[in-house]
């Protein structure tokens, strides 16, 4: 029998649950297994040559049946679910010139009867919508008939080919899975936090991560604990308040409000049961409450806690978000120190909170004006470094880099991406790190994360993923196959690139744009791609879909070859309708084909990435392509959105903010896995990097994009998946 979250185990870690049990030692499973290897091959995915012996060892039947589980799986992660339809047919082969295919739309408006009139009202003014144009926007004909014109993908061998590897039994797998999520040291993203979510349901019974450090994590897990009348993991009254988000479906980051709704009494109590008995034991702990005084009066409103005299101290909570008990802030604290122009004071301050300090490192170090007290602000750095997360650790690493070498008078600008990728960009109009704190506090950082790495016995680094940066947060990326943390470079091999949007609309008319924009090596625009531009720039247009009632697409098609200037912008404008977060489901990714290569639009063996678009803007910028020195164009990750205007946004009215936005994220220098490969080089027996083709018999530390076939089975993997693995805790 299928173990209901087998899925989440294929998506997470390209693992198939094998169940010893049922294995037959006939061998009954070899034909069904191989037919279910070929139909994998067709969608890009592949079986190792461990698991396809492993399956052959099934009877038939069960293999048949985790064939259609398995590959009902990988083609939703290709994007393979649906049905991509084009607008003009023979995409890419014959797209209309812009202004012929509109004069066209019209001339077919007057020849009909019913549309004549209002057509002809509206070229008296001068000007035509388009969107009252029967033949405009919607398809005119049917996905089989589409499908019907397009020859057979040709096979090549650029082919994406994804391998799934042999996991361990259903239940083993899943609860492994629960263990890496629910103790990761990082963020999770939208996905990861729901999936997380059903795996704390189905696992709170088992084993528990040793820690969970991140809070949102925690409240996902407690909200399990809670239903399951476990006591709850809650040090701190914000842990309380994510975990009546998470009750209510509601934003754990705290990031949005949520709507309390009303609570059983036994939930009621034991939510604040949790609050009383971490004021009686830190009352210092009420100064949390300030920062979210709002969402604490609503919860107040919801708990009713002067029900329950029992708990005084959690009735002090509310009195705090009420503003009738006052309870002193860290950082009240700190700015009137920094007002008063003690330094030193500030410094010493934070060292209770070691994390705030270090996110104050730059500001502090600023602020002094003499050697002195930025000595005094390095030391204080040096004596907490140990009680500081690794992801704090490495992420003002990177700050420090990209702050080497400024001066004053340098000017320039900054780009702010907050947690859910909305990015705009701002003068930067600090003053300069000096280097020789910018170095002390460098060499602490390094010698800290290397204290804490593992020892990673014979490493084998694929050179592939050098480039990829490290997942220091899960908001930087979203889910999805072959997606990176924003910042990773990853190479482009193909002559033919092609992207994709699908979405279909849940409630309201929903017209999605996808436009490609051109920038020369100055980030100035060159041309674009779009449905007011549906060919040039090496390129095509499939089409405008003004509606999505049953799921629509739209692709742009590249040579790139024939690609002007230095970057290419691929972006998502939301027109009209519904958003990101709103639509029923909406994604984006990339194909790459050879030029001899024709096959339908959408051919899930070339999709190179796929990746949801759940973002709060209504302009989206999943990556952008750029051009090297040499000629060879890469991928750089983005995962950003601009607010964007509420209707009618087009890639003509953001080129320069999206100009704006590349330029900061192309110059920044982002903190990738070759930082943490030289770090863990210091105390590996042995440091290799693999060949493409060979893997030692021996145990090993692998780290690359992909799992490869063949590597010992007590080997330590490490790929996109569970990168965030290698951030120390």
């Amino acid at each position: 029998m299928a173990h209901p979250l087998e899925s989440l185990v294929v998506r997470h870690t390209l693992r198939l649950p094998v169940a010893d049990a049922v294995f037959d030692p006939a061998g009954q499973g070899e034909a069904p297994a191989r037919q279910f290897d070929a139909a994998l091959m067709s969608v890009g995915f592949k079986l190792s040559a461990g698991l396809l012996d492993r399956l052959s060892r099934l009877p038939g039947e069960v293999v048949a049946e985790t064939a259609a589980r398995t590959l009902a799986t990988v083609r939703a992660m290709t994007g393979d679910h649906v049905g991509h339809n084009v607008y003009f047919i023979d995409f890419p082969l014959n797209v209309p010139d812009t202004l012929d295919f509109w004069v066209r739309c019209i001339a077919e408006a007057v020849a009909d009867d019913t549309t004549r009139e209002t057509t002809l009202a509206q070229l008296g003014t001068g000007t035509v919508d388009l969107l009252t144009l029967a033949t405009y926007g919607r398809y005119r004909h049917t996905y089989a008939d589409m499908l019907a014109v397009h020859d057979e993908l040709i096979a090549a061998s650029g082919d994406r080919l994804t391998v799934l590897h042999p996991g361990g039994t259903p239940e083993d797998e899943v609860h492994a899975l629960y263990l890496a999520l629910a103790g990761s040291s990082t963020p999770l993203g939208e996905e990861g936090l729901a999936d997380l979510r059903l795996l704390a349901e189905h696992c709170v019974a088992g084993e528990q991560p040793a820690a969970i450090p991140v809070r949102e994590n925690r409240a996902v897990v407690n909200l399990a604990r809670l239903d399951a009348g476990a006591d709850l993991l809650v040090d701190t009254v914000t842990d309380v308040l994510r975990l009546a988000c998470a009750l209510c479906d509601g934003d754990v980051s705290l990031a949005a409000p949520t709507r309390f709704r009303s609570m059983p009494r036994a939930v009621r109590r034991a939510l604040l049961a949790a609050l009383d008995a971490v004021v009686a034991q830190t009352p210092a702990k009420l100064s949390d409450v300030t920062a979210h005084r709002e969402a604490f009066k609503r919860l107040g409103e919801r708990l009713h806690p002067h029900e329950y005299p029992r708990w005084p101290h959690a009735a002090q909570v509310f009195a705090v978000a009420r503003g009738e008990q006052r309870a002193r802030t860290l950082d009240s604290r700190l700015e009137e120190l920094l007002a008063a122009g003690d330094v030193v004071g500030a410094a010493q301050l934070l060292t209770a909170a070691p994390g705030r300090l270090f996110r104050a490192l730059d500001r502090l170090l600023r602020t002094g004006r003499t050697q002195d007290e930025r000595d005094a602000v390095t030391a204080a750095a040096e004596q907490v470094a140990a009680r500081v997360s690794g992801r704090v650790l490495l992420s003002l690493r990177e700050h420090l880099h990209n702050r080497a070498g400024e001066r004053a008078e340098d000017g320039g600008s900054r780009v702010f991406v907050n947690r859910t990728g909305r990015a705009w960009v701002a003068a930067d109009d600090r003053r300069p790190v000096l280097e020789p704190e910018r170095k002390r506090l460098a060499d602490l950082l390094d010698a800290e994360t290397r204290r804490r790495l593992p020892d990673p016995g014979h490493l084998l680094i694929d050179p592939d993923v050098l480039d990829v940066a490290l997942p220091l947060s899960g908001k930087a990326t979203t889910a999805g196959l072959g997606v990176l943390p924003r910042g990773s470079r990853s190479a482009v091999d193909g002559e033919l690139l092609r992207f994709f949007v699908y979405w279909k609309q849940a409630r309201h008319t929903t017209d999605f744009d996808l436009s490609a924009l051109m920038l020369d090596e100055a980030y100035d625009t060159l041309g674009w791609l779009s449905y007011t531009a549906l060919t040039g720039v090496g390129g095509e247009h499939s089409g405008d879909i003004t509606e999505a009632p049953d799921g629509a697409s739209e692709f742009i098609n590249l040579r790139l070859g024939a690609v002007p200037g230095a970057f290419i912008v691929p972006q998502v404008n939301i027109y009209s309708g519904e958003g990101f977060e709103e639509v029923e489901e909406s994604f984006f990714g990339f194909m790459l084909r050879e030029a001899e290569q024709q096959g339908r639009p959408f051919e899930p063996r070339t999709v190179r990435m796929k990746s949801d678009l759940r973002g709060p803007g209504r302009v989206a910028l999943p990556l952008v392509f750029v051009r090297g020195d040499d000629g060879r164009w890469h991928a750089r990750w983005l995962h950003l959105y601009l607010k964007g205007n509420p209707a009618a946004n087009r890639v003509e009215g953001n080129r320069v903010s999206v100009a704006a936005l590349v330029r900061g994220v192309v110059e920044h220098e982002y903190l990738t896995v070759r930082h943490l490969v030289d770090l863990l080089a210091d105390r590996a027996t042995a440091t290799t990097l693999w060949d493409g083709a060979t893997v030692p018999k021996g145990p090993v530390t692998w780290i690359g994009l992909e799992q490869p076939d063949g590597l010992h089975p007590d080997s330590v993997v490490v790929t996109p998946g569970n990168l965030r693995a290698l951030i120390p805790a």
